[in-house]
């Protein structure tokens, strides 16, 4: 990657929508070399795709709930199972398998408590788990911030 790809990835991460006119004036390039240089991104898998963020807030979903999950359980069909039953639950926005005190972080959207707690008992009755701890975001700083190129 050059000083052209990586402006070309600056600006994509700010404005995926942006017209391909505006990028290639934004970053001194042509049209046609601008599209090229994309097109090589995605095809070497840096550039894996385009979507539009959305407030939760204004979609009803404004409360932000992270799990932090504890299991007793570490086999593989025990894992692909509870990947199923999470990546289920369309509140589910985020979820990583963790190093350290806990297994897993899941992060929820929610529109308010009684949603979670709902959640929350379908999750416990459809597979064991050992302990789960619940934090409440109270103000978001940084969501889906750009990854520094």
């Amino acid at each position: 990657m050059d000083d052209f790809d990586r402006k070309i990835l600056r600006v994509l991460q700010k404005e995926g929508a942006i017209s391909q006119r505006e990028l290639s004036d934004r970053v001194g390039l042509s049209q046609n070399a601008c599209w090229r240089r994309m097109q090589i991104m995605r095809d070497k898998g840096i550039i894996i795709g385009e979507r539009v963020q959305l407030s939760r807030e204004a979609l009803g979903l404004g409360l932000t709930i992270f799990l932090l999950i504890r299991t007793r359980q570490h086999s593989e069909s025990w894992l692909e199972k509870f990947r199923r039953i999470m990546l289920d639950i369309p509140n589910v926005i985020d979820f990583h398998r963790l190093a350290g005190d806990y297994d897993y972080q899941v992060k929820l959207a929610v529109p308010d408590i009684k949603e979670f707690d709902r959640i929350y008992r379908g999750l416990i009755a459809r597979i064991d788990l050992g302990t789960v701890t619940s934090c409440i975001s109270m103000e978001d700083y940084c969501d889906e911030r750009e990854y520094p190129i």
